[in-house]
Parts: structure tokens; C-alpha cells; sequence
């Protein structure tokens, strides 16, 4: 939030100069807003916050600019393809190919502590309990679900929708985002 003059901010407690030469002294922070807009100050609020998952900044005028949904193969001023150092073109990953390695991530986060039971199977032939069978089933289904639910957001505003907590007429959350739907662990 800045007090501005013809478009440029005027510090507190600096001196400035209008456009028809006076000089206005360095406290005129006490002034009431009333003499500030009379001497030709504007108050401007700062922008909105923005979520800087979905979004890389503002430009000059104030629009957001989106980060891209799909990944983008970089090419430089003539439209030719930059490639690494194997020859390969370099991939800048989408919003979706970092949503979907964020969900496999935290499905394997969620198995691993049940991992154990599928080696002790295997090398002592030991039952695997029913309940883990069933946890672990539960938690590759809903990866799969949540990858779907990414793979299917056609646009930018579909693809935050994952993001956004389900509430009920009282705004009380309802249950995990949709990103978010994994089941309860055992």
C-alpha cells in the first residue's frame, strides 16, 4: 500500500516535488488524507495475494501469469529446440507432471511403513494381515484416482478446484481436498 504521485511512490519521510515545482516537506505523512488527495496523492492498495503454486507473479499491469498445466518443451528465439548436453530436448514439467510425482511420492511415503509385511511374505511365507492388504489396495486405488483427477483438469481454474477443500453450508470442511484423498491410515 503506497501513496502516489502521477504514478510514482512517494516515501515517508522524503521530500517531493510536484508538477508545478513545490516542494512539499518530508513529514507530509501527518497530513490528513483529505490534503494528500488535495495535493494530488493517489492511494493504491497492493495487489491481491496470489497462490504462487498455480501462479509465477504479476505482470506490469497487475494479470497473473500462470504457470503452464503441461509440460513444455523449451526451444530458444527461432523456434528451434534447446537440447542438454545427451542431445535430448529439455522438458520444463507442467503443473500436472509435478502434481502427479508429488502424488506417486506421497503414495510410496504412505506404503513404505508396510513394506516389511510383503518381505517377511516372501521370505518366511508369512501372511500378509487382511487389514494391510486392504490399506495398501486402498492407497494405490486413490493414486490412481487423484492421478486421473489431475490428467482430467482441462484448465487452469479445474486444476486449483483440486486443491480446494470441500465445505458445508456453514463452511465447515467436509473432507480432504481432492488432491488430498487418500484413506486413513491403519
Amino acid at each position: 500500500m503506497a501513496w502516489k504521485y502521477n504514478g510514482s511512490i512517494i516515501r515517508a519521510g522524503k521530500a517531493w516535488t510536484d508538477t508545478d515545482g513545490i516542494t512539499h516537506p518530508k513529514n507530509w505523512m501527518i497530513w490528513s488524507d483529505a490534503d494528500k488527495t488535495a495535493a494530488g496523492l493517489v492511494w493504491e492498495n497492493d495487489p491481491a495475494p496470489y497462490d504462487n503454486r498455480f501462479y509465477w507473479g504479476r505482470q506490469d499491469d497487475g494479470t497473473l501469469i500462470p504457470k503452464s498445466l503441461n509440460d513444455i518443451n523449451e526451444v530458444d528465439r527461432d523456434g528451434n529446440a534447446i537440447n542438454d548436453a545427451d542431445g535430448n530436448q529439455i522438458v520444463t514439467p507442467g503443473l500436472k507432471t509435478n502434481a502427479i510425482e508429488l502424488v506417486k511420492r506421497q503414495a510410496g511415503e504412505l506404503l513404505a511403513p508396510y513394506d516389511w509385511y510383503v518381505t517377511r511374505k516372501s521370505e518366511k511365507s508369512t501372511a500378509i494381515p487382511s487389514s494391510v492388504t486392504t490399506y495398501r489396495d486402498a492407497v494405490r486405488t486413490a493414486c490412481a484416482a487423484i492421478e486421473t483427477s489431475i490428467g482430467n483438469a482441462s484448465d487452469l481454474a479445474a486444476f486449483m478446484a483440486l486443491y480446494d477443500i470441500p465445505v458445508d453450508s456453514d463452511d465447515e470442511p467436509t473432507g480432504p481436498a481432492p488432491i488430498n484423498d487418500w484413506p486413513d491410515a491403519i
